[in-house]
């Protein structure tokens, strides 16, 4: 695997003083109609793997999903991430935080969204706990309604709360944090801090984050198509996959193999 791929040109020259932040799905991993049914290819589990160890541990998963559904899917790693799109977030010393501003509110409306959309085949409540997430991946054509409902619990939760309209998925949730803020308290620690940081995420929720890597001078790169702030662009996960089995392959170069050998 190599950087020359034509699905790679363009993108960043690699270098070991990067602090890598990633989106899990729609960046690392295909869409599935169930966020329950995505795969995990086992050469992505290798591949990231090889960079936690060669990059010191400045890797960390920034994603929508719990990080308790982060370590089931990426395990027996546990590496720094944040959930809930920052709600919840472990360092790398595997200390955890969580804001729970606004949990019972969220869990009385999941209740509330579930028995609206009782009868809309194709349509999933997702109650992550500090978030809701109204999926209807398997059930566009209901786009307007779920967009309609959603909105109108949104006025009755008030202006703490935002909605998110995500790649087919509406997601309501606190406003007191989000990816970019997730990010820039990583970048506070170590292994992080010092580190050039770069950004690889899908969707509208990684908007913050690419933002804040701007500021940073940092890399910010965003899959797929669609209007973003993101400075570069790659194709689809495959490529993304592509692009971090042609990185773990650059940072191991040079270093020891498990048999004691250099890596030429």
């Amino acid at each position: 695997m190599t950087a020359d791929s034509p699905a790679l040109q363009g993108l960043p020259r690699y270098d070991r003083g990067w602090a890598l932040f990633l989106d899990v799905d729609g960046t690392l991993l295909d869409f599935a109609g169930r966020p329950e049914a995505v795969v995990v290819p086992p050469s992505l589990s290798q591949d990231l793997q090889r960079i936690y160890r060669f990059n010191d541990g400045a890797v960390a998963l920034v994603s929508g999903r719990h990080v308790s559904d982060l370590d089931r899917l990426f395990g027996p790693v546990r590496y720094p991430a944040a959930g809930q799109h920052g709600l919840e977030r472990r360092d790398a010393s595997g200390n955890t935080r969580i804001l729970d501003d606004g949990a019972l509110g969220i869990l009385a409306s999941a209740s509330g969204l579930r028995d609206q959309m009782r009868g809309l085949q194709g349509v999933y409540v997702e109650h992550k706990g500090l978030t809701i997430a109204v999926h209807y991946r398997l059930a566009p054509h209901l786009r307007e309604r779920v967009a309609e409902v959603t909105r109108s619990l949104l006025a009755e939760l008030g202006n703490e709360f935002k909605l998110i309209d995500g790649n087919m998925v509406f997601e309501i949730c606190p406003r007191a944090k989000d990816k970019g803020v997730a990010i820039s308290e990583f970048m506070r620690e170590a292994p992080f801090v010092g580190r050039l940081p770069v950004f690889v995420g899908d969707d509208t929720t990684d908007e913050d984050g690419f933002a804040l890597i701007n500021r940073l001078n940092g890399l910010s790169m965003k899959v797929g198509t669609g209007v973003s702030v993101a400075r570069w662009r790659v194709a689809d996960p495959s490529s993304v996959r592509e692009w971090l089995a042609a990185y773990a392959d650059y940072l191991a170069r040079g270093r020891p193999s498990a048999e004691g050998a250099v890596v030429p």
